[in-house]
C-alpha cells in the first residue's frame, strides 16, 4: 500500500459529493467576538418555552471534561483546540458549550446487523492504492458506518467514540434545518418556499431581503452582499459572523442588494442562522423541541442536543448525536420524510426539491451539497453524511481531522466513500 501523505491545508473540493470550502467555518469559531459570544453563552442561558406539543427541552450547561487535556485560559474556540483537545472535545461538544436536548422517543427505527466485507477493501488517490484501515488511523476517524437499506454492512469506533456517545455535526446542521423547514410547510406554518422571507420576519422589511424568497435564503442566492473572507478583520463574517437575533437583523437591514435573487450563489453564514430564525418565528418555539418532536421521536435512538447562542439554537452549526443517529437522517431523508408507520413529516417531494440543482449553482439545493445522483449533508474536521438514493445507501463519517478543511482529506474521503458504497453493492450478490 502507499503511505498516506501528511495532510495539508486547502481549499476542500468535495471530489464526488459535492464542494466544501473554507467558508463552511461555523461562525462561532471564526468570529473577532469570540469571547465575548462564548461568554455570553455560559451567562445568558434561558428558560425553555414549553407549549402542549412539544413539551420542556432541556438545555444543559456548560462544565468541565474529566480527564480531559486542559484547555488552553478562556474561552478558546474549537477551531483552535490541539489535536488531542479536538479528539475528546468533538464528542464532548455538548458538556463544553450550552446545549438544548432534543429527546428521543419510545420507538426508534431499528437497524440489523448484518456485516459486509471490507476486510481488503482499498481506494485509489491520483494513481495510488490505500487501505481502509490506512485512511481510518490517518484521517482521525471516531467513527464510520456503511447502512445499506435498513442494514448495518460495516460499523467502526475510534478515538474513544462508542455507539452510545454523541459527535458534534458542525454544519451538518444546516441540511437539518432545510428539513425543519420543509417540516414546517407540511405542518402548515410556513405557506411556500416561494413566499418573501419578510412574511415571517417583518424585521428585515425596507431592506434588500425585501425581493428574497425562503428558497433563495435556502439556496445561498439572496442576492444581498456579503463577505465571507476570513482573512479580512473587516469582513461581514469578522464582523457579523456570530450575530443572532437582534442584532443579526440590525446587521443584515444595512447590506445592499448586488444581484437579483435567485441568480448568484454566495456563501453566506448569516442566511443560515437567518433559516433558523424562519424557523422559530412561522413555529412560534425553539428548534430542539421541534426536531424532537417531528423526528427525533419517533425515529431516533438516542438522545441528542444542539448548540445554543444567546438561548437559541445555531440554525447553521452543531448538533451533537449518535453514529447511528447521523445515519438515520441520512435514512429519513432518503425516504423523503415519511417515519416507519406511513407517517408523512415532510411534504411529498420535499427531498427531491430540496436535492435538485439550484439555478445559481449546480452543486447545491436547500443547504444540501449535491454529487453526481448523490447528496450531502457536511460539516468542518471530517463530519458528512453521504445519500445514495438509487443504490440506498447511506455512508456516515465521524472525525477530528487536524485542520477544518483540507483538499488532500476530502479527495481521499471522496474515494473512500465510492469504494464503500462500490463494495456495499458487490456485496449483495
Amino acid at each position: 500500500m502507499t503511505k498516506l501523505p501528511t495532510t495539508n491545508v486547502f481549499h476542500a473540493d468535495e471530489a464526488s459529493f459535492g464542494r466544501v470550502n473554507d467558508q463552511d467555518l461555523p461562525y462561532m469559531f471564526r468570529s473577532t467576538r469570540l469571547a465575548q459570544l462564548i461568554r455570553g453563552l455560559f451567562l445568558s442561558l434561558r428558560a425553555v418555552t414549553c407549549i402542549t406539543l412539544t413539551g420542556c427541552a432541556t438545555e444543559l450547561p456548560p462544565a468541565r471534561i474529566p480527564n480531559m487535556e486542559s484547555l488552553p485560559d478562556g474561552p478558546v474556540a474549537s477551531l483552535y483546540w490541539t489535536q488531542p483537545q479536538r479528539i475528546v472535545g468533538l464528542r464532548n461538544f455538548d458538556v463544553i458549550f450550552p446545549s438544548r436536548t432534543i429527546d428521543p422517543g419510545d420507538q426508534f427505527l431499528p437497524l440489523a446487523q448484518d456485516a459486509g466485507d471490507y476486510s481488503d477493501l482499498t481506494y485509489q488517490v491520483d494513481d495510488k492504492i490505500f487501505s481502509l484501515e490506512q485512511y481510518l488511523d490517518t484521517y482521525d476517524t471516531g467513527g464510520l458506518l456503511v447502512v445499506d437499506g435498513d442494514k448495518i454492512r460495516l460499523e467502526q469506533y475510534r478515538l474513544g467514540h462508542s455507539q452510545t456517545s454523541r459527535w458534534v455535526s458542525y454544519s451538518i446542521a444546516k441540511s437539518v434545518t432545510s428539513l425543519l423547514i420543509g417540516a414546517a410547510i407540511h405542518d402548515g406554518y410556513i405557506g411556500s418556499v416561494d413566499e418573501p422571507i419578510t412574511a415571517y420576519l417583518p424585521q428585515l422589511k425596507g431592506s434588500a431581503y425585501d425581493r428574497a424568497s425562503i428558497r433563495n435564503v435556502l439556496q445561498m442566492s439572496s442576492g444581498v452582499a456579503w463577505n465571507e473572507d476570513y482573512s479580512d478583520a473587516d469582513s461581514d463574517v469578522a464582523q457579523a459572523g456570530s450575530l443572532n437575533g437582534v442584532a443579526l437583523f440590525n446587521y443584515l437591514r444595512e447590506l445592499p442588494g448586488v444581484a437579483d435573487p435567485g441568480t448568484r450563489f454566495n456563501y453566506n453564514t448569516a442566511e443560515t442562522h437567518l433559516a433558523g430564525q424562519l424557523l422559530r418565528a412561522a413555529i412560534g418555539n425553539n428548534a430542539s423541541s421541534y426536531l424532537s418532536a417531528r423526528i427525533w421521536q419517533p425515529f431516533m435512538e438516542h438522545k441528542g442536543s444542539w448548540l445554543l447562542d444567546s438561548g437559541v439554537e445555531t440554525g447553521g452549526c452543531c448538533l451533537n448525536a449518535t453514529l447511528r443517529d447521523y445515519a438515520r437522517i441520512g435514512l429519513f431523508a432518503l425516504n423523503d420524510g415519511v417515519l416507519p408507520d406511513g407517517t408523512r413529516v415532510l411534504p411529498e417531494g420535499w427531498i427531491a426539491a430540496s436535492t435538485s440543482p439550484s439555478a445559481a449553482y449546480p452543486g447545491y439545493g436547500y443547504l444540501w451539497w449535491l454529487g453526481e445522483d448523490t447528496f450531502s449533508a457536511v460539516g468542518i474536521f471530517g463530519q458528512i453524511i453521504w445519500i445514495d438514493p438509487a443504490n440506498e445507501i447511506v455512508i456516515v463519517t465521524q472525525s477530528a481531522w487536524p485542520t477544518p478543511v483540507g483538499r488532500e482529506m476530502s479527495q481521499h474521503r471522496g474515494a473512500l466513500i465510492q469504494a464503500l458504497a462500490k463494495r456495499t453493492i458487490e456485496n449483495r450478490r
